[in-house]
């Protein structure tokens, strides 16, 4: 895998929560009901930085979680 490919990265819940300024809680709350976009790797959460980009233009245009 190319870690170089912008935006690819992949997050775990402590980054996305110091990204979107939310406590880890929160997050993983939002990330069990699927309003942010994740997916699992054995029992840990993980999000793609695309994804997350994706989400907040949504939430720009006024979309809600």
């Amino acid at each position: 895998m190319d870690n170089n490919v912008k935006g690819n990265e992949i997050l775990t819940i402590k980054q996305v929560a110091d990204y979107l300024q939310l406590s880890e809680m929160t997050t993983y709350k939002l990330v069990q009901e699927g309003k942010i976009p994740a997916f699992k790797i054995g029992r840990s959460w993980r999000v793609q930085k695309d994804d997350l980009k994706e989400l907040i233009e949504k939430l720009k245009k006024g979309e809600r979680l």
